[in-house]
């Protein structure tokens, strides 16, 4: 029914708040699709786990272009929404309260999708007790990996793949 991607998107995104595997795994999940044919409202999506990353680590020019970027996008997608289970009339109201809220510079607390589908949020839960996630758990903070995630990790794989797409320019 959904794309097993977006199920991970929505468990990092409600479970353990690591925004930025939401925007590895949907990002990667778009690129599998021909240019021409990938689906712009994931981009919208990818675009507001990328803001709320920068909101948590206080890049505030960061996360108020990629939340204006991500409502730009999605008001203009609402039946790719609904089939993804997402009220867009929530969520466009969620998104411009959070851009006022980046506006002000204020602290980063968790912002939820707001699902419609509760066959989906259930699902999403279960997922997440095998896990031994939280869902939606406005207590739960984040460890420090998480929160500086693109700093931290190993980029050797990034790094090897940029070089070979390189390689396949300058071929051409």
């Amino acid at each position: 029914m959904y794309p097993t991607e977006y199920i991970q998107f929505l468990i990092h995104f409600h479970g353990d708040y690591d925004y930025f595997e939401c925007h590895e795994i949907l990002e990667e999940y778009w690129k599998t699709k021909p240019r021409g044919d990938r689906d712009n409202y994931l981009v919208g999506l990818i675009q507001i786990a990328v803001s709320l990353y920068h909101q948590r680590r206080s890049n505030w020019n960061g996360a108020e272009k990629m939340m204006k970027s991500a409502i730009t996008i999605l008001e203009k997608n609402s039946t790719p929404l609904l089939h993804l289970g997402i009220n867009q009339a929530q969520l466009l109201f969620l998104l411009k309260d959070r851009l006022q809220s980046i506006k002000k510079e204020e602290n980063f607390t968790p912002l939820f999708l707001p699902l419609s589908d509760t066959a989906l949020e259930k699902h999403c839960m279960e997922l997440c007790q095998k896990q031994n996630l939280p869902w939606k758990d406005v207590n739960t903070t984040s460890n420090e990996y998480i929160i500086h995630k693109h700093t931290l990790r190993d980029r050797t794989e990034v790094i090897a793949e940029r070089n070979e797409q390189l390689q396949k320019r300058k071929q051409r």
